[in-house]
């Protein structure tokens, strides 16, 4: 009987992580693509998610406070991003993935920095599109 419990206490254990942390799906929507250019308001350079605010315009020309999803700081180190990469006041493009239920929300693909430099926002997707040699890398434009 205590093997039993402890057994199920364990599986308790280790499935919690797994089930508080969504996938992109449960989220986002890949057949959603956006680009949006702006200035940057905020940087929340913390896990699970580092998050980017701006304000910014979408390809529409229309002017939104917009809050983007990128990976966990794990993720963003490998593909070349440090805490300060960016800054509040900077000018970047983020290219990424509309939220299902937020309008001025998503998940990050990519940041394009203003001297032209772009890096992998270390998404949880993977963009079927992408060269596969430029996901998880840098690349400029």
């Amino acid at each position: 009987m205590t093997s039993r419990l402890l057994a199920l206490t364990t599986a308790l254990l280790l499935a919690v992580p797994v089930m508080a942390h969504h996938p992109f799906s449960a989220e986002y929507d890949w057949k959603k693509p956006v680009t949006v250019s702006g200035t940057v308001t905020k940087v929340d350079w913390a896990n699970p998610h580092a998050r980017i605010f701006m304000d910014g315009k979408d390809a529409n020309g229309k002017t939104a406070k917009w809050e983007f999803e990128m990976g966990g700081l794990s993720g963003l180190t490998k593909a070349g991003w440090k805490k300060d990469t960016v800054k509040m006041g900077d000018s970047i493009t983020v290219d990424g993935w509309m939220s299902k239920t937020r309008p001025n929300g998503a998940n990050a693909k990519s940041v394009r920095l203003s001297n032209g430099h772009e890096l992998s926002a270390a998404s949880s997707i993977v963009d079927p599109n992408a060269n596969e040699s430029k996901v998880g890398s840098t690349a400029s434009k």
